[in-house]
Order: C-alpha cells, then structure tokens, then sequence
C-alpha cells in the first residue's frame, strides 16, 4: 500500500489525481494508493505515529544514495539517529497476520530482502 507524503525535499507537491496519474504513468503502479498523508510531526496519522513509535531507524546503508541521504537528514534532525520517525520516502514496515510489526526497511533496503522477509512472513 502506498501513503503519499510531501515531507521529504517535497516530492508529492500535487493533489491525490495528480500523484496518482504520476504513479501510475510513470511506474506503472498496480497496488492500492491512499490519499496524500503526514507520516511525522503533530499531524501524522495514527497509523504513522503507531509505526515511529514501535519501530526503531537502523541506519542508511552504505551505498552513495544512503550516505547522501545520511547527511541530507542530519541537517534537518541532528539527533535522526536515536527516533524512529519517517526518514525518507520509501520507507516500508512489514505488518504480520496478528498486526505486529515484523520489520522496518528504510528506503535504500534492497527489494530483494523485502521480498525475502515477506515470504518468510507468510
């Protein structure tokens, strides 16, 4: 499921039609997409603030773009490293079949171990 978001460096500027036509033009994108959200801050959904709250950041990987989005984040929050809240667009959370988080995966994981731990999941 997708949850569009423009607090990330303001990605998702348009309206939900826009992103949509986007998403779908761009990418093709065939799961559902829901209405343009806060995912961080007074204004995140309950759904959103459930997710920061339970779940931890481990870091970017090491790869340009993690390392590039490591000090992009340090500059809007000098302490990114020790709360859970959103970094980045892309982030994922796997929710299990009793609604438990089984894991975070922060934008620069490789859709390979997402699709491995999905499996493992089920």
């Amino acid at each position: 499921m997708d949850f569009p978001c423009n607090q990330f460096g303001e990605q998702a500027p348009g309206d939900d039609e826009e992103i949509h036509s986007f998403c779908t033009g761009r990418y093709g994108i065939t799961f559902p997409q829901f209405s343009k959200i806060e995912v961080n801050g007074e204004n995140a959904i309950p759904l959103y603030k459930w997710l920061t709250e339970n779940t931890t950041f481990k870091g970017f990987d090491k790869s340009p773009m993690g390392l590039i989005l490591s000090q992009v984040v340090k500059k809007q929050d000098k302490d990114y490293k020790n709360n859970g809240a959103i970094k980045w667009n892309f982030t994922k959370f796997l929710i299990d079949r009793e609604g438990n988080i089984a894991v975070r995966f922060e934008p620069m994981n490789s859709l390979k171990k997402v699709k491995e731990k999905v499996e493992e999941v089920l």
